[in-house]
């Protein structure tokens, strides 16, 4: 297949879609474009139609071209990531994978442009993590949440502020930072290192202040990560955890249990901030990200020493420290609801305590002069009813 033909199908479909994420090729379905969360079938160049497995295939003849080491991956394990990038400099996070025999491909539109944490709209109490020096923060959330942006912002932040070296452990590189104040190597797995913890290790000897690792997958990363962040180092990574409490029981898990207690005293003293993110459903078209954060305090690591109980909870201590510009999921979706830059059902659907959220969402329906009773609308449903008979 002409890449050319390609080329110009991508760059045709996202003049068309400026607000697209990702593309999806399945054998079997169109071609698919995400857009503000939702799939929709698109018309794309040479693939016209349901895509068949030789279609698929030769997609992924171009977007791996001659990376031998990325086919062996894909023939090894069924599934393999990398970067691809247009001729006009679009680039994309693509993860190939076999399903039921055949190839398939998703790829997720890089942003041009490393963004800063004021062009995010991210709480201000963000902010301070670039100026740490040392110590470990945890971006949390799913697969497509934003993590990878708001590590990038903060990267950014301190290669604009400080003369440091800054060394990255990527799977696979999202944003190409250029040096500035500081001075940032960008490695990505499968080429530069070939496991995280590998080049986690390798980075300490590489005279770095501040480790970016993609993700911490097992014991053995977030050992020598801990153990950078005891020694000087400032560690950024992500999870793929739901929030700030299952963060912390999934790094605890991770280890033996005779491990585990001396764990949680070291982690308690490196651990600066969880940064929990989801992305929701806006209003009148895209998506908003909604945070959650927690930073370290007496509270906090005395409960991650200890564990939770009935009456100490992350999710009260993270309540009850908004003075301190700590947050709940919960308390800053009420917060978006406020704004009204979602609706109450996106808001119902995207918290963590469902009884708690509603009785905040009726309240600030009331200061609005909406009817929260739900009587209103049983009295038209029965005015309408009865115009029927």
């Amino acid at each position: 297949m002409n890449p050319t033909e390609i080329h110009a199908a991508f760059a045709t479909t996202l003049k068309a879609y400026p607000g697209a994420s990702d593309f999806n090729f399945t054998v079997n379905k169109a071609p698919q474009l995400e857009v503000n969360g939702d799939l929709r079938a698109i018309d794309f160049g040479p693939f016209l139609g349901r895509l068949t497995a030789d279609h698929t295939k030769a997609l992924v003849s171009v977007v791996t071209g001659d990376a031998r080491g990325l086919r062996e991956t894909l023939e090894k394990s069924g599934s393999c990531d990398c970067a691809y990038a247009l001729p006009d400099g679009t680039r994309f996070r693509v993860n190939v994978f076999v399903s039921r025999g055949s190839y398939s491909v998703v790829m997720r539109v890089l942003a041009a442009d490393v963004p800063s944490l004021e062009s995010l709209k991210v709480p201000a109490i963000l902010g301070e993590i670039p100026g740490l020096k040392n110590g470990m923060v945890i971006v949390a959330g799913a697969t497509g949440s934003g993590k990878s942006t708001t590590l990038a912002a903060i990267i950014d932040e301190i290669n604009n502020s400080r003369p440091v070296h800054i060394v990255t452990l990527e799977d696979p590189i999202e944003f190409a930072h250029r040096h500035k104040r500081g001075t940032v190597n960008q490695r990505e797995l499968g080429t530069d290192f070939y496991t995280f913890s590998d080049g986690l290790r390798s980075a300490l000897r590489q005279a770095p202040k501040v480790i970016l690792v993609g993700e911490m997958r097992d014991a053995e990363t977030m050992e020598i990560g801990i153990k950078a962040a005891e020694t000087g180092h400032l560690v950024l990574s992500t999870l793929h955890t739901i929030d700030a409490g299952q963060t912390i029981h999934r790094i605890v898990g991770m280890f033996a249990l005779e491990e585990r207690q001396l764990l949680r005293s070291r982690l308690a003293q490196v651990l600066r901030f969880v940064v929990g993110q989801r992305l929701l459903p806006r209003q009148g078209g895209g998506r908003v990200p909604a945070l959650e954060i927690m930073g370290s305090s007496l509270r906090t690591r005395e409960l991650i020493q200890r564990g939770e109980d009935g009456e100490k909870t992350y999710y009260q201590i993270i309540a009850d420290a908004r003075a301190n510009g700590w947050q709940t999921f919960d308390q800053h979706i009420c917060e978006l609801f406020s704004q009204e830059l979602i609706s109450a059902e996106v808001a119902k659907s995207y918290c963590s305590e469902i009884s708690a959220t509603t009785k905040e969402i009726d309240r600030i329906r009331l200061t609005r002069g909406e009817d929260t009773s739900g009587l209103g609308q049983l009295e038209m449903a029965y005015v309408r009813k009865i115009k029927q008979v």
